[in-house]
């Protein structure tokens, strides 16, 4: 029978996406196996980005640095912001490499049952940043690429309504972005299509 270290090490595993409890008790006994190819460097590397990694504090994007790679980039279109849910969501449009402004990174979505109300998503934050931003830049778009599901959908209303009366440009994500789905679950066409076809939020 195995130890409770390894039991502690599958029930870990296995509240990861994608690992169930069969599939993360192969993944511990690979790993096990190849201790010295697999599992001491995935414990190093794990050690390094839970001690280094952090939001970034203007965009929550996850960085060693204060500022990400993409906040401190003097290329991008400061007057274009572009507002997702995840960090994933941040990579899916980078890996597509449709947007070239800034990114706002929500952490998730408007959901009560789930604890997370504007505070938790830090929309005053948002909104202060949004202020700077079209101070500096006379002409400001604010692209809402929130989800296509409810709570995504719920976001977008609630974040634009927050932002009314800013002299910004407001739109989201139409064409190529289906009902109920996820920006990191998108093929980089689809993603190209939905934000090139934006529409104005009214």
């Amino acid at each position: 029978m195995a130890d409770d270290n390894l039991q502690i090490l599958i029930k870990r595993l296995s509240k990861l996406p994608g690992l169930g409890p069969r599939s993360a008790q192969r993944a511990a006994l690979v790993l096990i196996k190849n201790k010295e190819r697999d599992m001491l460097p995935l414990s190093k590397a794990l050690s390094e980005v839970a001690r280094y990694y952090k939001p970034c504090i203007q965009c929550n994007n996850l960085t060693e640095l204060e500022k990400c790679s993409i906040c401190n980039d003097l290329r991008r279109d400061e007057s274009k912001l572009c507002i997702v849910e995840d960090v994933s969501d941040l990579w899916a449009m980078e890996k597509a490499g449709i947007f070239q402004g800034k990114y706002y990174v929500l952490g998730g979505n408007l959901n009560i049952l789930d604890g997370r109300g504007p505070i938790e998503l830090g929309i005053n934050k948002l909104v202060d940043y949004v202020k700077s931003m079209c101070a500096a830049n006379s002409a400001c778009e604010i692209i809402l690429a929130t989800s296509a599901t409810v709570e995504g959908q719920t976001t977008a209303h609630y974040i634009a309504e927050s932002l009314q009366g800013l002299s910004a440009t407001i739109s989201r994500l139409a064409h190529g972005v289906p009902v109920g789905g996820e920006l990191n679950y998108l093929d980089d066409g689809t993603l190209a299509l939905a934000m090139k076809a934006r529409t104005p939020v009214s």
